[in-house]
């Protein structure tokens, strides 16, 4: 078993702030949407319409908070963040009506997205370029580790089902950014980008980049398969018992603890990483066909086809993660990686908004068929990165780690 938290020095000192807020957004992840509509008092409509609204508005604003970590240094716009994502966290707790949700949401996920953007630059200037998908890696488990923790709190709130518990929720999750504000001031300071004579944003000009963020984001599609697609699945479509869901969760949870890091080892540059998500492809489409035999089966059959499904699926999600955790920094311009990154980020939480809409539509719409629909587009979106790859790196300057004849003259 690898070990959960990297050696000594910034590496480390990443995965423990990393640890520190995740528990408390475990246990919010598990118990937000009853918090908002038992002691807030909102309707789910409203809270669906509220936190798509706040994550558009947070995948804006990504982009020029990664900005603001590259011109003004990436640890002290982290810290700032955190402390920002707290308070906003900490201001749920006196929302009651539905335009302070919004605001508070809209803060919240602003600043989310910037402080994931903020730590990638952070990242970038503390640890070497042949080292950070490993470091992300540890990461990645990390906060799986966190989340699991986090959610089992968070089940012990909604068991006891008082406002009160709710309310030590959310004060758990806001207090664990302090927490993590306090963390990242342990870390070295990473010296401030000069700001260029152009001071317009170059990744929206960055026509490569924003291709392959974009078949990255078709890619996260995988996301709230978990979360959505497959509870959905299982209920409406299987004979499976409904407890298989909180299985399936666990067994994901625990093998990207556990497998994620020595998955990452083998992903050293661009070469490697189009590799990585190309079988990462051919696994999604293995997982899609799998999952769709499900359907129809007795109850053991279902379980076995379901279970099978989740292992591949948690192989595929690994793969990708690793290709693209190197494709996003290495295709990152030298001085512009908060920038880039908030651009990069940008993937998931489309991933989030949109995919909901795209699973039920294709899984609840069209059954079997919508299962090898989406491995299709899985496959065809892993295929297509490894040109988009060559052609973002065939643009840059600055040389990049493989595909030695793409860099430019």
């Amino acid at each position: 078993m690898p070990p959960l938290l990297p050696p000594a020095g910034p590496r480390r000192t990443l995965a423990l702030a990393q640890l520190s807020n995740s528990v408390g957004d475990g246990a919010y992840y598990v118990t937000s949407a009853l918090y908002f509509t038992h002691v807030v008092g909102l309707s789910p409509g409203r809270i669906g319409l509220g936190l798509t609204a706040a994550w558009a508005v947070g995948s804006v604003v990504g982009v020029p908070l990664g900005r603001v970590a590259d011109r003004r240094g990436p640890r002290g716009t982290a810290v700032l963040l955190a402390l920002g994502t707290g308070a906003a966290v900490a201001s749920f707790l006196f929302v009651r009506d539905f335009l302070p949700f919004l605001t508070a949401a809209c803060l919240y996920a602003t600043a989310q997205s910037g402080l994931a953007a903020a730590r990638q630059a952070l990242l970038a200037g503390l640890v070497a370029k042949e080292e950070r998908t490993g470091a992300l890696a540890h990461l990645q488990s990390t906060l799986n580790a966190g989340l699991a923790v986090g959610a089992a709190l968070g089940g012990l709130a909604l068991s006891t089902g008082t406002r009160r518990a709710y309310l030590a929720v959310f004060a758990v999750d806001a207090l664990s950014f302090l927490l993590c504000a306090l963390v990242l001031l342990r870390l070295p300071a990473v010296a401030p980008v000069p700001a260029a004579r152009d001071a317009k944003l170059e990744v929206l000009r960055d026509r490569p980049y924003a291709v392959v963020t974009l078949l990255n984001t078709v890619l996260l599609l995988r996301m709230p398969l978990l979360s959505l697609g497959l509870p959905l699945w299982i209920t409406e479509r299987t004979d499976a018992p409904e407890w298989l869901v909180s299985a399936l969760f666990l067994l994901n949870t625990g093998a990207v603890v556990l497998f994620q890091v020595p998955t990452a080892r083998s992903v050293t540059g661009l070469d490697t990483a189009t590799r990585a998500i190309r079988r990462s492809g051919a696994l999604m489409v293995l997982t899609c066909a799998t999952f769709a035999l499900s359907a129809g089966a007795p109850p053991w059959g279902a379980i076995a086809a379901l279970v099978g499904g989740s292992v591949l699926l948690v192989a595929a999600e690994m793969l990708q993660s690793a290709g693209s955790w190197q494709l996003g920094f290495d295709l990152a311009p030298v001085g512009r990686v908060g920038e880039y990154q908030g651009f990069f980020g940008t993937g998931v939480t489309v991933a989030r908004t949109l995919g909901p809409l795209v699973l039920t539509a294709l899984l609840m719409g069209m059954g079997a068929a919508g299962w090898f629909l989406l491995g299709t587009l899985f496959l065809l979106a892993s295929c297509a990165l490894g040109p988009a790859a060559r052609w973002a790196a065939g643009t840059r300057r600055e040389p990049t780690s493989a595909f030695p004849s793409a860099q430019a003259v």
